[in-house]
């Protein structure tokens, strides 16, 4: 009878685990009122070890902190190996210390990044249980480490960084590998509560029915600090073929927003750029355009406020639905009558009770991209990377639908 019931228990627990796995994963998404950048937490390891890892759209891989990580469960990927060419890995990684992770010999190279120090550094590459509160675990996960010493950038809570991009051992591609799974991930950041990162089955279909889609494109040049000749970019472009402000497109070349031969131009999304960078022959016509329109709606200028150029007085913009009523901006995109706008609370920044700023920095006059959407632009939008069909599948303001990623 023991036996019967224990078996049936199991029976039971295959069960829950294989519709959970089915399911796909859902993990929060917060915001860090410092930095202003958003991160998720994850358990990793034996001791199944709490990580704050902030969110990298077109981060290769997951990396974390592990001066202090204790795991029983964990496992160097050996040089040479199958895995380690899944994981692209170059050279061998060597420590003289006792072994862990984050030290081990004859291990498969990685080269975690920070960006914000723009520093790269020598690791290795480890394999271990991944945990979740979905609640979904994910064996054998791929992972590299990154001395605490070169956290500079992330908010204060964050230890590590969680790669989204176009890799073999990212967070979307790894489950959906494991578990059978369509290789697409959506995310939702809010502008206050608790957001959404979610790998495999899409959104809600009330919330399907009312997203544009776009196709994602590659960029042929790879835009990690490291990379072998012929490697195309892991990170994610659209094609925006021009800008309208208040419903009137710039005059800017077209150039701009294509990508050449050397992986130069275009545009790409990023979680990791604050406010959404121009270059600056399409900020210059941008700004002009935007604080022209804003002034026939009766919004008085005032001083700027770095990074920012154009500025704003408080009093002199009433508030809607999408927040501060000011010009709409669209990007343009390939299709008939297909545009990303982004509204007030999108393109607004509120620097204090007088003054609000155009939430757009200009990009400098040699950018390695020219439009980089940034996390600001992407608050209370859901965004679907659909990499089975190569789409992306984007919301606008959810405001403007009486709701937010916290709701979903």
């Amino acid at each position: 009878m023991a036996s019967f019931l224990y078996s049936l228990l199991f029976f039971f627990a295959i069960l829950i685990y294989s519709t959970n796995a089915q399911n796909g994963l859902t993990i929060p998404i917060q915001r860090d009122s410092k930095t202003s950048r958003f991160y998720t937490t994850i358990q990793m390891g034996s001791n199944r070890a709490t990580i704050n890892a902030l969110i990298d759209l077109g981060g290769p891989f997951l990396w974390f902190s592990c001066n202090d990580h204790i795991s029983n469960t964990y496992n160097p990927i050996p040089c040479g190996s199958t895995k380690c060419d899944i994981a692209k890995g170059l050279g061998c990684f060597g420590c003289n210390l006792p072994p862990r992770p984050g030290c081990s010999n004859d291990t498969c190279g990685a080269s975690p990044y920070n960006p914000f120090m723009d520093m790269l550094v020598s690791q290795g590459f480890y394999e271990d249980t991944l945990y979740t509160k979905d609640p979904l675990t994910v064996p054998e996960f791929s992972y590299s480490c990154m001395d605490k010493d070169f956290l500079e950038g992330l908010p204060s809570s964050s230890t590590g960084m969680l790669g989204l991009g176009r890799t073999n051992i990212s967070l979307h591609k790894q489950i959906a590998t494991k578990f059978n799974l369509p290789d697409k991930f959506s995310l939702c950041f809010p502008s206050s509560g608790t957001g959404k990162l979610s790998v495999g089955p899409g959104p809600s279909p009330d919330i399907s029915k009312s997203l544009k889609t776009t196709p994602l494109i590659i960029n042929p040049v790879s835009t990690y600090p490291i990379y072998v000749e012929g490697d195309p970019s892991d990170e994610y472009f659209i094609q925006v073929n021009s800008i309208r402000v208040d419903g009137k497109p710039l005059n800017v070349k077209n150039s701009y927003f294509s990508i050449d031969k050397n992986g130069v131009g275009g545009t790409k999304i990023s979680t990791i750029q604050n406010y959404t960078a121009l270059h600056n022959n399409i900020y210059k016509p941008f700004a002009r355009a935007f604080t022209k329109a804003a002034s026939n709606m009766k919004i008085k200028s005032v001083a700027a406020v770095a990074p920012f150029r154009a500025c704003f007085s408080s009093s002199s913009i009433f508030r809607i639905l999408s927040g501060p009523s000011v010009p709409t901006n669209d990007l343009v995109l390939p299709g008939n009558n297909v545009y990303w706008r982004i509204n007030g609370a999108n393109s607004m920044v509120e620097i204090d009770n007088k003054t609000t700023c155009l939430g757009f920095v200009d990009g400098g006059s040699n950018p390695r991209t020219a439009i980089v959407i940034g996390a600001h632009q992407l608050q209370e939008n859901l965004l679907e990377f659909d990499l089975v069909s190569s789409q992306l599948r984007f919301s606008s303001s959810l405001l403007i639908q009486n709701t937010s990623c916290s709701r979903l």
